[in-house]
């Protein structure tokens, strides 16, 4: 068990959200569910909680209730090694969802994402500013991150 570990609180749908966020990411596995039990905020028998690793990573899944919802002011970066798996892992947590500016987008549940790809990163620790500078400013433009299209701007080509 993690030290850490964030909880997606859910209103009845942890189920399905594992289910979507397991056949999505690599690597991933259901460690336990728990379920209500007699006296409990839901009805006895509902699953309460599953505790689930995606890529290495634990989450543990609530239903709790509509009391909460998310907010993109909490987002999961998915670093990428190439615009094959920015396209891959966008169109994945994108079905149901709503693409959003930067890489960002939300899936069918509410959760947000950014989709980053690493040799964005590279370019923005590379030591060339005026270069990331452009390449942020190319970012801002667009919605799914294009590789092609950020080394371009960070080489003023």
């Amino acid at each position: 068990m993690q030290k850490i570990c964030p909880c997606l609180w859910f209103n009845g749908q942890a189920e399905a959200a594992v289910a979507f966020y397991t056949s999505t990411f690599k690597n991933t596995e259901v460690l336990e569910t728990t379920y209500y039990l007699d006296h409990m905020p839901m009805p006895k028998g509902k699953v309460m909680t599953i505790r689930f690793v995606l890529d290495g990573q634990e989450f543990l899944a609530l239903n709790g209730g509509a009391d909460f919802s998310f907010t993109p002011a909490t987002s999961f970066i998915v670093y990428c090694e190439d615009q094959q798996e920015v396209d891959d892992m966008w169109e994945k947590l994108l079905v149901g969802g709503q693409e959003s500016q930067c890489g960002w987008l939300s899936d069918r549940y509410g959760l947000s994402w950014q989709i980053v790809p690493r040799p964005l990163i590279e370019m923005l620790q590379g030591g060339d500013s005026a270069g990331a500078q452009r390449a942020v400013a190319a970012m801002l433009q667009m919605k799914k991150l294009d590789i092609a299209t950020l080394e371009r701007a960070y080489k003023n080509a």
